[in-house]
């Protein structure tokens, strides 16, 4: 079996149009017999008229391969045929996953794309996590309508369960929009507030539970608070499907996996001088960064950081991972916002850097590559 920090040689490319965050309401749509005009999909759900779909930030699908113990509820969920896993898009983060998941739209064509990214025109970042509402204005940044919007057009009715401190926030309006909010802070009431949103028929419910994902980042993926946080959510994915009504399907998702880095395996950016000549602007995070450069500086940065990071991560021109098909396609208001170079970490390594962001060298778990650990993603009907 394979350990919690397992990471196997290449890249896990995106799957836009198969079984990413981005298929999913389109695939509920189909089983609900709905049509509003989703991209079509080859993610198949079953017929029912009401869903709940559970995400649980963090909960990688080789996480939960590796967990048996800690998760036997879910790991059970694994061994039917219909619950292969699914793929986050690029970055692999929460931001750009959510915003997926709620538009139905790759992060070339909703613009959330990464935890930090350049806000064009200016010198400053926008935090998609904490948003600054002065700065940029969720609904210019993200235009497009929610997938939970459109399924409301149509009859359908459409709950998002979160904790209260996120009814209002800019990724919430971003991504979530049109939809009903119950405010759930403890599970429990989570649980409950789910149950009684899907009494509607027809209705999708959206419940959100990221204790994992802030586990994981402080503790790392393979301490026992993260295996205790673990068997608590599996405990808890089984209570909601006990509590809901037989005729409800429950989707369990994530937005991503999780992987330690060592201290040995981080790299500061600040204490090598040559990593900043030519770039503006340092976006994105430790396992995805976004490059915004300066003037003509973008070939001498491409090869600069090319040359001193070898095989310790994939650095592509901004055309180059368009061209890979990284963001899905990409509309020209989003196009300035992804870095001028893109940085993605192999391995274990994590890109930190102690003067912009000093907090993530708090952290131990990270994720934003594209490794199969922080790609794949569990997609388990039951």
């Amino acid at each position: 079996m394979s350990s919690p920090g397992f990471v196997e040689p290449g890249f896990v490319e995106p799957a836009y149009g198969g079984r990413s965050l981005g298929d999913v309401l389109p695939a509920v749509a189909t089983a609900l017999g709905v049509d509003v005009g989703f991209h079509d999909t080859s993610l198949v759900l079953p017929p029912a008229q009401r869903y709940v779909i559970f995400l649980v930030d963090g909960l990688g699908h080789r996480l939960i391969e590796a967990h048996r113990d800690h998760a036997p509820y879910l790991h059970s969920l694994l061994a039917e045929p219909r619950n292969q896993h699914g793929l986050a898009g690029v970055p692999s983060t929460t931001a750009t996953s959510l915003t997926s998941l709620g538009t139905a739209l790759s992060p070339g064509q909703h613009g959330l794309v990464g935890f930090t990214s350049r806000v064009p025109g200016t010198e400053k970042l926008l935090n998609a996590l904490f948003w600054d509402k002065q700065l940029v204005d969720p609904l210019e940044w993200q235009p497009n309508p929610s997938a939970f919007a459109r399924l409301r057009s149509v009859g359908v009715g459409a709950t998002v369960v979160s904790k209260s401190e996120f009814m209002e926030s800019g990724l919430t309006l971003s991504g979530f929009r049109g939809a009903d909010f119950l405010e759930g802070d403890k599970i429990g009431e989570r649980i409950a507030a789910a149950v009684t949103a899907s009494a509607e028929s027809p209705s999708v419910t959206y419940v959100y539970d990221g204790d994992l994902d802030w586990t994981g980042h402080r503790y790392g993926v393979d301490s026992p608070q993260w295996r205790a946080q673990l068997s608590a959510v599996d405990g808890s994915v089984e209570q909601l499907r006990e509590s809901l009504d037989p005729g409800v399907r429950l989707v369990v998702l994530a937005d991503h996996g999780m992987i330690d880095c060592p201290p040995e395996a981080r790299i500061d950016i600040d204490e090598h001088p040559e990593l900043r000549s030519g770039v503006q602007l340092l976006g994105g995070e430790a396992r995805f960064r976004h490059l915004y450069c300066s003037g003509r500086a973008v070939d001498d940065v491409l090869a600069t950081w090319r040359e001193f990071l070898g095989d310790r991560a994939e650095v592509l021109a901004r055309d180059e991972a368009i061209e890979r098909g990284w963001f899905g396609g990409v509309v020209p208001q989003v196009r300035p916002r992804l870095g001028d170079v893109v940085v993605a970490a192999r391995g274990r390594t994590a890109l930190i850097s102690m003067t912009d962001f000093p907090y993530e060298n708090m952290l131990v778990g990270f994720h934003g590559s594209l490794t199969a650990v922080e790609m794949e993603i569990p997609i388990l009907v039951c």
